[in-house]
């Protein structure tokens, strides 16, 4: 069982706060198997919402994956309590935003794609279902009467205790 956290950065113009859309987010991960050190090529979704249970025992997972490589088959959990938002005060710095339980995989790589919210700031608009696909995201909030923005996404993934 190895905890991995999710880092991310950001810059943010006139947002105060960047956040998952609650349990039903997808996180958007790819894989490298810890047995035989394959990479997966595609992209797997895990999400608070989704339940696997364990062949054997009471477990329960958010997402579990059999190795195309050597059959193994692995597990995520993602710590619920550990979702948190990336605001203005962590500018400039990579912010842990969740951690992944993972037994027999570890994330390689992260696309922050759909689902976000976005709060501007001085109590402006909140924006739902923000789209991170292309890297940034831009609008304009009518309350602040400013433009809004999540540019130079990055993430980077850390081994916790």
């Amino acid at each position: 069982m190895v905890k991995i956290a999710l880092n991310i950065k950001a810059n943010l113009d006139n947002i105060e706060e960047l956040k998952p859309c609650g349990p039903d987010f997808r996180w958007c991960v790819q894989f490298t198997c810890s047995n035989c050190g394959e990479k997966s090529d595609k992209w797997n979704y895990i999400s608070l919402s989704d339940q696997v249970p364990a062949e054997h025992g009471r477990d329960v997972f958010h997402f579990s994956c059999k190795c195309k490589l050597c059959s193994r088959v692995n597990t995520v959990t993602i710590l619920g309590d550990s979702v948190k938002s990336y605001g203005v005060e962590d500018l400039e710095k990579f912010k842990r935003i969740v951690v992944f339980d993972c037994r027999g995989i570890e994330p390689s790589n992260f696309s922050a794609r759909e689902g976000w919210i976005a709060k501007a700031i001085d109590g402006g608009k909140e924006f739902r279902d923000v789209d991170l696909s292309e890297g940034e995201w831009a609008d304009y909030c009518d309350k602040i009467q400013q433009p809004v923005g999540i540019y130079e996404i990055e993430h980077n993934f850390e081994r916790i205790k």
